[in-house]
């Protein structure tokens, strides 16, 4: 019996089909099989009717759909990770100036050189922090305004400051906004353990801690006199005459007699 090019190219396909199914959970395979194929028996200046190459053709439709298929359920939260292992040291970063409110101790956060605190009235020259952006995924690192010091956290979980030219890596949190709307920092570097200060302002180590207490809550405030910068909200009045656009009539000229 003899087979037309239509037979062939269809079981060629069939032949594929079959490939591409059982192996489908392997994203490149699809490649393989036609680099293979273009290095090994296709030839690509061949007639574009001979079996080979249209079984490489109906391959690649095949593939393009299990390639989209494939990239649509793609994890972000491993990329994510992997950004922010690592620091940013190209990009701008974002300062932004305010104080954190302690909600167990009812004062403010003050980095008073090596000592942090939660001891700082409001106004307080040490209370005034600034927050540095320091990578992808919500990691900041948190600066005393008077004194340059970075607050820290060290392998015994002890806050402490660190000068400004140190960027150790335990200077970096990540800042999470809770469900009651409180703001915690977590350490970037000592996964779970948290800024935290008992009532009388003194820090707790990290090991301490947990997202749930109050003693790792606090309130972003800005410093006394400081206003946001928010443009005020300006409305325009519409009248009903004027929603409709009524078009101009062109005048009729007269020729001259």
């Amino acid at each position: 019996m003899v087979l037309s090019r239509n037979d062939l190219f269809w079981r060629h396909r069939d032949i594929g089909l079959k490939l591409v199914v059982e192996t489908e959970k392997r994203q490149d395979y699809c490649f393989c099989i036609i680099l293979g194929c273009k290095n090994t028996t296709c030839n690509l200046n061949a007639d574009p009717f001979s079996p080979s190459l249209r079984s490489v053709q109906a391959l690649l439709v095949v593939c393009s759909p299990l390639q989209v298929l494939a990239h649509d359920h793609v994890n972000f939260s491993v990329y994510v990770e992997n950004q922010t292992r690592g620091r940013d040291a190209m990009s701008r970063r974002q300062h932004r100036v305010y104080q954190l409110y302690s909600r167990t101790s009812a004062k403010h956060v003050q980095v008073m050189g090596r000592r942090i605190s939660a001891k700082g009235d409001d106004g307080d020259k040490y209370a005034q922090l600034v927050v540095e952006a320091d990578t992808f995924g919500s990691q900041v690192r948190i600066r005393g305004k008077e004194t340059n010091f970075y607050l820290c956290m060290n392998h015994r979980g002890k806050l402490v400051g660190k000068k400004a030219s140190n960027r150790s890596a335990d200077c970096v949190f990540v800042e999470m906004v809770l469900e009651n709307h409180y703001t915690a920092l977590m350490s970037a570097r000592y996964t779970g353990w948290y800024v935290g200060f008992t009532k009388r302002g003194r820090p707790r180590r990290g090991p301490q801690t947990l997202p749930n207490q109050q003693d790792v809550h606090f309130m972003k405030r800005l410093p006394p006199g400081e206003q946001p910068d928010l443009q005020p909200f300006r409305f325009t009045t519409v009248s009903k005459r004027s929603k409709k656009v009524r078009g101009t009539r062109p005048t009729a000229t007269t020729a001259p007699t």
